[in-house]
């Protein structure tokens, strides 16, 4: 307090004289001349302000800065005193001055009058980088936010820190960041800052040693680490070289056949140091990844016994400009198993009921995240102990195991259990929802006001309105607010709305076939209702869950499609009985390609389908049932050869009668991790022969294919497997098959609807009707398909197209990016399947092989984007004698999901 008076009063001293100074040339006049030598400093003496004025300010508002230094007009202040020095601190502390004088201009009296002399801070006018692309200069931008800020210290050096953590992040641990400031001439007191970013070479792991452990190998461990990954690497030949380079010539022979023993843990231990294939994987080093993955080791340990595991130290240091290597410190320490188990609290159910639901037996190995799971909530299978309770309305359920004893390597658990209030729904609420309509929300909630709670209902509603695709799945949260008191709960679910409509526009001159293109608009949210209210037009109607769809597709004069579909999913209101309605036509054209104005030939399909689908609730509410009534007209203009008939012109129709059976319980439309999809379709004809004893097999092809009978099954399951719990990495498992039959020998297979195997399914090179679309990845479109050796000959009377076809596929996923306005995976992916044109030569194991990987993108408007690369393993000389060799490698496209 001492030093502070002293130097106010050093402060006011050079400003008091400074004023007497002036005092000769100031518009001021002294009604009593004062000199600096009168006042008497060792004495404070009290004033009233009689007059306060602030002088050198460029952009900042006078009064504002004077009522900053707290000092008012008429207040009583002593000088030297606290008033001036706080009026200081005050200033000083707001950060945007950056020299404050306070001067005594004049003295009347008891009155003094002040000048406060400022000097402002520069400020921020323009942010630049260099050594960044756009992308990174807009996420910088929004990191620092400085511009119009006060020029500080501080402020640049937090900047220029959170710059460098910026690309630290992404592996550049070396990144270096400069600051260069230059005065803005355009501007009053403003300063222009760069910020010059060299991010030199990513850092990547080059090893991670761990040290410490004997029980569970180095290779499992490292697979814990997920986002802290070595680096590729394949060493065998440097090694090799290595050993026969430093050797003498006949120990260079032992060093190549290995004559000296190894051991197993000297062969895993060789491979790990030498061979490092993932490729996938980032090895970048991220010190809030390594932090999670310590976790991650741990919890791993815990799940096996070990739960004493701890890390003692790790550290990193530098391998080479490039790499660090990691390394992990820790002690395991003994293996444990329960012993005894127990329960307190519980006055619902036994005890016998509560072990079975655990799924913990005395003896099994101590896991800490299995009890955790079983305990409390168990996704993959619901049956945890938790959902006895919280499914019959126990919400406060609560249970809390505790480690009792320790004894060796035996624990003993006590299970206590606070059972609460049996609670009942108060009220049910949705936010979130502006453009779909409340009601078309409120029928997919299954959990309704009066019931009691039901956890199982809950996490159903949270699924079904992920089906709907109107909100971001990833984003549902039902929001809980419980009162012990009432037992009551209210709900509101959380929504956020995303985009679902999809626009699907391609485009192109292709050469002779003339415009070649798809316009397609699918409207998932559209509303019949809403037509008249064009508030609701965005850009069409929307709110009420109708789908509405319109496509029109073409490959120049050769092939045309037109289509137009509505479903109404909740028809009448009440219950999901789905409405829909469909009308299409399509015509294939051969044209002359030496005068592209002849047409050679045509083929047309016009056909209207109206069906109705209901949820059903047996076995389960996940199953449904469909039914259409399909009619078909199939119109040949010097065509029907290319399906193998006797005839080029003449009509055929199709009156069928389809039905499904299907479940479906994935998790997420999207990116499923949870559950499948299964689904047996089936369609048939009338017995059209049976019904007019004049036609058979001998009668015209004209009378045996007027009216088309047949009977069509195909069977598609589809299931979902987490990896290890994850929620990125999934395992798809598919089978389909396809049968197609006819009501005996007296009609025979007819040449239609037959099935077309191979490629990518989307069947872009060769547009065909009164088929069914297959892919198999690995090998050419249309490949796999009996008949296609004739018609490339020119063999009539042979029809294309299998009446039975198997396909199996299996597919690793991972999800890169859950973003849903544009969802990211990669997948790894092996299948196998095959096509057959007559029973007798059906073989279910006799099938082509392919691998392959590809990526997926998903964009609301676009729907999903496809590109794979699969490899054929098998030949086609069973269909193609001209076709020996394997089928080799090939890239696939595909547009949608791709069901078969």
């Amino acid at each position: 307090m001492k030093r502070s008076t002293i130097i106010l009063f050093l402060l006011f001293l050079a400003g008091f004289a400074e004023a007497q100074i002036r005092l000769g040339q100031s518009r001021f006049s002294s009604s009593r001349p004062v000199n600096i030598l009168e006042l008497n400093y060792s004495k404070p003496q009290k004033f009233r302000i009689a007059e306060i004025k602030a002088v050198g300010l460029s952009t900042l508002d006078e009064v504002a800065v004077i009522s900053l230094s707290g000092l008012r007009v008429d207040d009583e202040i002593s000088v030297p005193g606290d008033a001036i020095s706080g009026a200081l601190k005050r200033l000083w502390g707001q950060g945007i001055i950056g020299d404050v004088k306070i001067l005594v201009t004049k003295v009347e009296g008891d009155d003094i009058y002040l000048l406060l002399e400022l000097t402002e801070r520069p400020r921020f006018s323009r942010v630049e980088f260099s050594g960044v692309n756009k992308t990174q200069e807009g996420e910088l931008k929004d990191k620092i936010k400085i511009r119009g800020r006060v020029v500080r210290d501080d402020v640049l050096a937090t900047s220029q820190r959170n710059i460098r953590q910026f690309f630290v992040d992404k592996g550049f641990l070396n990144t270096e960041v400069k600051v260069i400031q230059e005065r803005d001439t355009t501007l009053p007191n403003s300063v222009k800052i760069r910020f010059d970013v060299d991010r030199k070479s990513k850092v990547k792991i080059n090893e991670v040693k761990i040290y410490g452990n004997e029980e569970i190998n180095d290779k499992r461990l490292k697979g814990k680490l997920k986002n802290t990954k070595e680096h590729p690497r394949l060493h065998f030949f440097r090694e090799m070289a290595s050993r026969i380079t430093n050797t003498t010539p006949q120990s260079a022979k032992e060093a190549v056949v290995y004559r000296n023993p190894v051991t197993e843990e000297e062969i895993r231990n060789y491979i790990n140091k030498n061979f490092k294939l993932n490729f996938f994987n980032a090895s970048k080093y991220v010190a809030k990844d390594f932090r999670e993955d310590k976790d991650n080791l741990i919890n791993f340990y815990n799940s096996r016994g070990y739960r004493d595991a701890e890390i003692l130290a790790d550290s990193t240091y530098r391998h080479s400009d490039n790499t660090i290597n990691v390394a992990i410190s820790l002690e395991e320490g003994r293996k444990y198993y329960y012993r005894n188990i127990s329960f307190v609290g519980n006055f619902l159910h036994e005890d016998q009921i509560l072990l079975a639901r655990l799924g913990i037996d005395k003896g099994d190995v101590y896991n800490k995240e299995k009890l955790e799971k079983r305990l409390n909530y168990d996704p993959q299978k619901g049956d945890d102990v938790s959902s006895l309770y919280q499914d019959d309305g126990y919400l406060f359920f609560n249970i809390d195991p505790v480690e009792v004893m320790v004894q060796g390597d035996s624990i003993d658990i006590e299970m206590r259990i606070f059972e609460g209030p049996q609670v009942t729904v108060n009220s049910v609420n949705i936010q979130g929802n502006e453009r779909t309509s409340d009601h078309v929300v409120m029928r997919e909630i299954r959990i309704l006001p009066g019931q009691k709670f039901n956890r199982s209902l809950l996490v159903r509603t949270i699924r079904e309105l992920s089906q709907l695709g109107y909100f971001d799945p990833e984003k549902i949260e039902p929001d809980m607010r419980p009162n012990f008191e009432d037992a009551t709960v209210d709900i509101t679910f959380i929504l956020e709305e995303r985009p679902n409509d999809q626009i699907e526009l391609s485009g192109g001159w292709g050469g002779f076939f003339g415009f070649v293109g798809t316009v397609g608009l699918v409207f998932n949210n559209f509303s019949i209702k809403n037509v008249g209210d064009f508030s609701k037009w965005r850009p069409l109607p929307v709110g009420d869950g109708q789908k509405l769809s319109l496509r029109v597709q073409a490959n120049g004069r050769t092939f045309q499609n037109y289509s137009v579909s509505l479903t109404e999913p909740w028809f009448g209101g009440k219950k999901p009985n789905a409405l829909s309605f469909s009308f299409n036509h399509s015509v294939q054209r051969q044209i002359d390609f030496r005068d592209m104005t002849t047409v050679q030939g045509a083929f047309r399909i016009t056909g209207a389908t109206l069906g109705l689908s209901k949820r059903v609730t047996w076995p389960d509410d996940y199953f449904m049932v469909s039914h259409s009534l399909q009619y078909q007209v199939y119109d040949f203009d010097r065509f029907g050869e290319f399906f193998g008939l006797s005839y080029n012109t003449g009509r055929a129709n199709s009156l069928t009668f389809n039905n499904t059976i299907a479940r479906n319980n994935i998790d997420n439309p999207i990116y499923p991790r949870l559950g499948s999809n299964i689904s047996l379709a089936t369609s048939f004809t009338p017995p059209y022969a049976n019904l007019n004893p004049n036609i058979d097999r001998e009668s015209p092809d004209e009378e045996r294919f007027r009216w088309l009978e047949y009977h069509k099954w195909m069977f598609d399951a589809t299931f979902y497997t987490p990896v290890f719990g994850s929620t990125k990495l999934v395992v798809s498992a598919r089978t389909h098959m396809g049968f197609l039959g006819s009501y005996g020998e007296r009609i025979g297979m007819i040449p239609l609807e037959r099935f077309v195997l191979g490629g990518d399914g989307m069947n872009f090179n060769n547009f065909a009707l009164g088929q069914e679309i297959i892919g198999l990845r690995g090998y050419e479109n249309q490949a796999i398909t009996p008949g296609r050796y004739e018609r490339n000959v020119g063999i009539s009377g042979v029809p294309f197209g299998g009446i039975a076809y198997n396909k199996h596929v299996m597919e690793l996923r991972y999800l890169i990016s859950p973003n849903p306005s544009a969802t990211i995976f990669v997948l790894g992916f092996a299948e196998a399947g095959n096509n057959w044109g007559s029973y007798a030569d059906y073989n279910p194991f006799n099938l082509k092989k392919s691998a392959g990987v590809g990526a997926r993108i998903f964009m609301p408007a676009f729907g999903l984007l496809g590109l794979d690369w699969g490899y054929g393993f098998d030949s086609l000389g069973d269909l193609d004698p001209r076709e020996r060799n394997r089928s080799g490698a090939q890239f696939h496209f595909t547009i949608g999901q791709q069901f078969r």
